[in-house]
């Protein structure tokens, strides 16, 4: 047996967990109205063939009518629920892996205005400022039947196979009574701490009698709300020790923070550029005071971190979600002593983002993840052996010579800078974002471990793309930015790339144009705020940045509102001329003939980038399919044999930016969608 404190079994209650390594509790919103059918399925699957002890399904799945997901939940209140949750449970445990789900109400975390239109209920009148909805005070009836509902949804589950179930607080009904920022109701609901529990207590005793002692059961909760008048770290030591010595729960799985805001989410789950495993010592307190198993995630992104956390009896069980999501195998590849090969998450949160915004979540680095059907993990081996051509060494770039390499073709790669990266080395200048850098490093790793030969400062032309006589070509030269979108002045303003790259020195009173809504517009922004600069954000869009997403726009805000930054709405910068040695910028408005002028010494426009595609275009009339791509098999994954010039010595592919201005995510599904059916 291995000594790695990370695979030793746990046993919990009669449950043995055979390592120490498990997925916690979230929603990826991949359920078929609102079931965990296939895609659902095979997600949790792919991971407990790879060896993870624990999958914890459901982030959460709604126990009430009354409690209608806001992103697409598993819905526990439906009776055929069921079958669906049993078929994977049952494949699960042919894998040896636990399964367990988690079941709440969110109260009023959600909206009136989803599903069956029914109010939003709470413990008091307050709203939540995520979601916005004015919630109805809880009456005796509510908390009856909702008593009733969260044990009606346990015994589906235990029907269903499930090893044990999770409930969740923070954040969602339960905590909203038994916290005095949230609970304004009076006896025997409210007003003392001990009435504040009462529910917690009468919904777990509700459940205990329908689904028996044997049941395993566990509360995962907010050991401090970190929010001035809330739940304190005392507060939740003494809730921890109740929990423990009730006999209603298992195990306690505990966080730190609150989530009825952007910041207080991005603390409680913290993204790239924040501390890893900012609450482990805190997870770690909690054990140590109650002597019970504890189980926590919170940014633990690496081995090393996971393993810390188990060999200093912080927690029992580590959880490794969106490291995961990044590397389905992680466990297999610790087993197989490989832990150089697994692919690190780099905390991007294009995952939990997506789902805020009504999406599936995905992951930036590895498209395969939510496409387990469809995308396997997995690269099968080709039958004949190729010589695949790519120009470009960005994301899209690296991907397909990694996918080419693992199919076992011959692949070079040209790549006109001296290392790989494309935009993702410009992204990871600034000290916050460095973590994207590994999505590049890891590919060129298992590049190079394959043979690919690179050959750098090599600017590819046509020539030298037919001397390596390529049965396959992919164009992945990305784009430049495109900063010609004034009616007078283009000459007179710079690019987000060109502040970003240190290329252009910062102005001191700056206007940054942001058109594009992506990461390069604030990434910019906050970098010339750093140096002490007076800016003004403009952007023609309703809300800035939208295409960062909520939990993303964290950091930026948070560095941005203590200097002298403002954001200005629905206004769109139209000329730029000069006025002595300062610049006049004029802003017009899509809602009407309105302008504006601004004084400043430095304009910057971000607005996405224009493809770098004159090599495509050479090679096109050379290319065996003339550039053409099959949509129908792209979007199915089926092959690619459109023929145009049979005369062609090669196929020729576009992929990623060169295409047009896209992010990083798309980039590489081009290329594995595309490279994994050579």
């Amino acid at each position: 047996m291995s000594n790695d404190p990370l695979l030793q079994p746990f046993q919990l209650k009669h449950l043995t967990l055979k390592n120490r390594i498990m997925i916690t509790s979230h929603e990826p919103a991949y359920p078929e109205d609102g079931m965990p059918k296939e895609r659902y399925r095979a997600y949790h699957l792919e991971r407990a063939k790879a060896g993870v002890a624990l999958t914890m399904t459901a982030g959460s799945a709604s126990v009430a009518r009354d409690s209608p997901p806001v992103f697409n939940n598993i819905l526990a209140w439906k009776d055929e629920v069921v079958g669906h949750m049993k078929q994977m449970v049952d494949a699960c445990h042919d894998e040896g892996c636990a399964v367990m789900i988690q079941l709440t109400h969110l109260g009023r975390r959600t909206r009136w205005d989803k599903a069956d239109w029914l109010p939003v209920v709470s413990a008091g009148h307050l709203r939540e400022p995520a979601h916005r909805a004015f919630p109805k005070p809880a009456e005796d009836w509510d908390i009856a039947r909702i008593i009733e509902d969260y044990a009606d949804a346990a015994e589906r589950m235990k029907a269903a196979g499930v090893d044990g179930i999770e409930l969740e607080s923070y954040g969602h009904l339960m905590e909203q009574f038994y916290s005095p920022l949230t609970n304004h109701l009076d006896a025997p609901y409210g007003g003392s701490f001990d009435n504040r529990l009462r529910f917690v207590w009468d919904v777990l005793g509700a459940i205990r009698q329908r689904c028996g002692n044997d049941f395993i059961v566990g509360i995962r909760y907010s050991g401090d709300e970190d929010l001035e008048g809330g739940l304190t770290k005392q507060d939740g030591l003494t809730i921890s020790q109740r929990l423990r010595d009730s006999g209603l729960v298992d195990f306690l799985n505990v966080v730190k923070g609150h989530i009825d805001t952007d910041p207080g989410l991005t603390d409680l789950i913290p993204i790239q550029g924040m501390r890893n495993a900012p609450h482990l010592d805190f997870a770690g307190e909690i054990r140590a005071a109650t002597n019970f198993p504890t189980f926590h995630a919170a940014k633990i992104p690496d081995v090393a971190t996971a393993r810390h956390a188990i060999a200093a009896g912080k927690v029992d069980m580590v959880g490794m979600t969106r490291a995961h999501m990044a590397d389905p195998h992680l466990v297999r590849k610790i087993v197989e002593g490989r832990e150089d090969d697994i692919r690190p998450c780099v905390g991007a949160n294009y995952c939990l983002d997506r789902i805020y915004q009504g999406g599936m979540a995905l992951c930036t680095h590895n498209p395969s993840t939510g496409r387990e059907v469809e995308q396997p993990h997995t690269i099968a081996k080709a039958d004949t052996k190729k010589r695949v051509t790519i120009i470009g060494a960005g994301p899209a770039g690296m991907e397909a010579a990694r996918v080419s390499a693992e199919r076992g073709h011959h692949v070079t790669v040209f790549e006109a800078a001296d290392q790989p990266g494309g935009q993702l080395r410009l992204t990871a200048q600034q000290e916050r974002r460095r973590e994207m850098i590994s999505i590049i490093a890891w590919r060129f790793d298992q590049c190079s471990k394959m043979g690919v030969d690179f050959r750098f400062n090599t600017y590819a032309e046509l020539d030298d793309v037919l001397a390596t006589n390529p049965d396959e070509v992919f164009i992945a030269t990305g784009g430049l930015p495109h900063t010609e979108v004034l009616t007078a002045g283009n000459d007179l303003v710079c690019s987000s790339w060109d502040i970003i790259s240190g290329d252009m020195k910062a102005g001191q009173n700056v206007l940054v144009f942001d058109d594009a809504g992506d990461h390069a517009g604030l990434q910019a922004a906050d970098m010339i705020s750093a140096t002490g600069a007076r800016v003004e954000v403009v952007t023609p869009d309703r809300s800035f940045a939208p295409e960062v997403m909520a939990m993303n726009l964290v950091p930026y805000v948070r560095n941005m509102q203590v200097r002298d930054v403002t954001f200005t709405v629905t206004w769109r910068l139209q000329s730029v001329v000069r006025e002595g040695n300062q610049l006049k910028a004029v802003l017009g408005s899509d809602y009407g003939d309105f302008k504006r002028e601004r004084i400043v010494d430095q304009v910057v426009v971000n607005h996405g980038t224009r493809p770098l595609d004159d090599l495509y275009f050479e090679l096109k009339p050379l290319s065996r399919n003339l550039g053409e791509v099959d949509y129908d098999a792209l979007a199915t994954g089926g092959v690619q044999d459109v023929t145009r010039n049979a005369e062609g010595a090669f196929r020729l592919f576009r992929i990623g930016d060169a295409v047009a201005a896209r992010n990083t995510h798309a980039a590489i599904y081009d290329a594995l969608r595309l490279a994994r059916g050579l």
